[in-house]
């Protein structure tokens, strides 16, 4: 049900024929993919890519601490940083922007659609580049999160808007009928719901902010990416090592995306089993 609210949310749910034209993409898409693919595997084999010789240094226990402990570590750090904050910093923007005071929401409206129109790589470079020349300096660290969570606020704060736009009204009058305040209602009835209408979103943006943790090399942060580039210039094994990182990356968003739908089962099921409670307490007309 979570799911299915979610797609009417965020766009048209296709029809018969619509359906029979992304299962017609998604097959020549795959036939494609595994051509180039096993063109690309040759190509290799005929250069001599994948000679053993070429692979036995991700045996080292230097290189998996510094692609597994550092690479990986770092990103999940950067990540997880980024997304503790950007996540209830998108979620108070929505209310603003929903909110009825028209300063608030102006200034909520702002920042969202200022922030979703910027590429997350130039707000890096402003934070590299630009801001130290007016006495702004952060560490490392700081130069790649501060800009992953100005991004992903904004961002975040359209899928919260669009899930608390799409609880039902018979909700609010129901729960305001029982003597609810605004603000009860808000944080007891509407945002319960919304939460669940848009987590399968929410870990899609968290692929996202993974993604965007890889401009870490912009600032010489120490992500994955980061660590592979020091390899490479050490080792010389540029496809050898890109190729592993591109594994890693591919397994990390595979891992999410079932825990996304995992959750997204979980919690339509208990959307089934507790939306009736607060419709039932609706007075008859």
């Amino acid at each position: 049900m979570a799911a299915n609210t979610a797609t009417r949310v965020l766009f048209d749910e296709p029809g018969p024929r619509g359906r029979t034209r992304i299962l017609i993409s998604t097959v020549v898409a795959v036939v494609l993919v595994v051509l180039l693919v096993s063109g690309a595997v040759w190509q290799f084999a005929v250069h001599g890519q994948l000679a053993a010789y070429k692979w036995q240094f991700f045996t080292y226990s230097a290189i998996v601490r510094a692609l597994i402990v550092d690479g990986i570590g770092n990103t999940f750090l950067a990540t997880g940083v980024a997304a503790v904050v950007a996540f209830p910093l998108g979620l108070v923007l929505a209310l603003g922007r929903l909110s009825k005071q028209p300063a608030l929401s102006r200034v909520s409206t702002a920042w969202i659609e200022f922030f979703r129109s910027m590429p997350m790589i130039l707000v890096v470079y402003a934070f590299l580049l630009a801001l130290p020349r007016f006495g702004l300096v952060l560490p490392v660290f700081w130069m790649l999160v501060v800009p992953m969570i100005l991004v992903s606020s904004a961002s975040t704060a359209e899928v919260f808007r669009a899930g608390i736009k799409a609880v039902d009204k018979g909700q609010w009058e129901a729960a305001q009928s029982l003597g609810m305040g605004p603000g009860l209602v808000l944080t007891h009835v509407v945002l319960p719901q919304a939460f669940r209408i848009v987590l399968p979103n929410l870990l899609t943006g968290l692929v996202s902010l993974l993604k965007d943790s890889t401009l870490g090399y912009v600032v010489s942060y120490g992500e994955l990416m980061q660590q592979g580039k020091e390899l490479v210039a050490y080792y010389h094994y540029m496809i050898q090592t890109y190729l592993v990182i591109a594994l890693i990356y591919v397994l990390i968003n595979w891992l999410l995306t079932r825990l996304a739908s995992y959750l997204q089962v979980r919690m339509g099921t208990r959307r089934v089993a507790a939306a009736p409670v607060v419709v039932d307490l609706e007075p008859a007309q």
